[in-house]
């Protein structure tokens, strides 16, 4: 009998989240010179949740729903009622021993997948030694086992200096890949493709880490409201299914803005973004792009959207079935895997007639009659050299 396939190929989960716990900033930022402008946890109606000053930024129990019978807008009330793997590293650890995952990728939670949630700040000052405190918690908490837990740094976009020297900083200390915001125009700041953030790539290419952009790292205001009064369950379901289409802007900016083609050697994760559109995406990208005759105003981009693609772009998926076999199928060295434990999508068992599965199950279906090469590339090999995983 053939063994299962997480016995044999190491896995690594690209994508999943650290649950913060209570003290990320009390402990590190002064509440004496910033009172309860700091992040910090309160009882609201006997739930727990985030605090700045007095405005609510997020509940641990709204991100914490693996192993929960149940679905947005219900879920656990506090850190009492949710896995302690999702806040404690050693917890984390014995988790993924057993489900079979060798190592994980750490975002956050309440700074946002693209740190704007730091600007509810408002003191640039504060608001970068927030982005700076999450970074050396992070590193920290995954000093348990610094080859497993493989942590992301936040990035204060708002300043593209302050994001050179945090790339900088960052990866000096441990971080393995930098988060970056997907839709910074959103916030006053250029769109991802203009040379504004020129410094910031070179920062990231310079240090050899790639550069990350999950999903709702833009400005999701809009997506989430529910104007047309489908209902909150619905309407979670109809933005939840669309909400990769930010990061599908983020990669044309970077091909069409000519990132890809000045920085040869860094690479991008789409994180969270599936990837069974990405074949007909660069398909119609490259039509686009030869037809629009591009190369009148570009003639240095010697690469089809396509080309730059293969060559430095990547995304991650997490319950995808015959669109994930597509897509390895023409990108067998750019599709990695994940789980997004512990959110409410994520690939981990709870609700009671829900579609999730453990993940070493979910790979035995989903990888149903692809080969073993293309296998390991997408559990292992791509991976583990994106993250210098050994």
């Amino acid at each position: 009998m053939t063994a299962r396939i997480f016995d044999r190929i190491r896995a690594i989960d690209t994508d999943t989240h650290i649950t913060e716990p209570p003290d990320v900033w009390t402990a590190r930022v002064s509440t004496q010179r910033w009172g309860d402008a700091v992040p910090h946890v309160r009882k609201h109606e006997g739930r727990d949740i985030w605090f700045i000053r007095d405005e609510t930024v997020g509940a641990p129990g709204f991100t914490t729903m693996a192993g929960f019978d149940g679905s947005p807008p219900d879920g656990p009330m506090g850190y009492d009622d949710i896995p302690k793997s999702s806040y404690d590293a050693k917890e984390r650890l014995a988790h993924m021993d057993a489900e079979g995952i060798y190592a994980q990728i750490l975002y956050p939670n309440v700074g946002g997948f693209g740190s704007a949630g730091f600007l509810k700040l408002r003191e640039p000052e504060l608001m970068l030694e927030c982005v700076r405190a999450y970074n050396d918690f992070l590193v920290d908490w995954c000093s348990a086992d610094p080859n497993r837990l493989l942590p992301a740094a936040a990035m204060p976009f708002w300043d593209v200096q302050a994001c050179v020297a945090e790339v900088q900083r960052a990866v000096a200390k441990g971080h393995r890949t930098v988060l970056a915001c997907s839709q910074p125009q959103a916030w006053g700041q250029p769109p991802i493709g203009h040379r504004h953030w020129d410094p910031f790539f070179a920062a990231a290419q310079e240090a050899g880490v790639p550069i990350s952009f999950h999903i709702g790292g833009g400005d999701l205001s809009d997506l989430f409201v529910d104007s047309a009064g489908l209902g909150i369950r619905a309407n979670f379901a109809r933005a939840s299914s669309m909400v990769f289409m930010q990061n599908v802007t983020c990669i044309a900016d970077l091909i069409f803005g000519g990132v890809c083609h000045r920085f040869p050697e860094l690479d991008f994760v789409s994180v969270e973004s599936g990837v069974g559109w990405i074949p007909s995406y660069l398909e119609a990208a490259d039509w686009q792009f030869v037809n629009s005759q591009t190369r009148k105003e570009h003639p240095e981009y010697d690469l089809l959207p396509s080309e730059y693609f293969r060559r430095q772009i990547y995304g991650c998926f997490w319950f995808e079935e015959s669109g994930m076999r597509d897509a390895v199928g023409h990108l067998p060295d750019n599709v990695m895997w994940e789980t997004d434990f512990p959110h409410p999508t994520c690939q981990h068992p709870g609700l009671r007639g829900g579609l999730t599965q453990h993940p070493a199950d979910y790979a035995e279906k989903a990888f149903a009659g692809v080969d073993e090469a293309t296998v390991e590339k997408v559990l292992w090999s791509t991976a583990a050299r994106l993250y210098q995983v050994r």
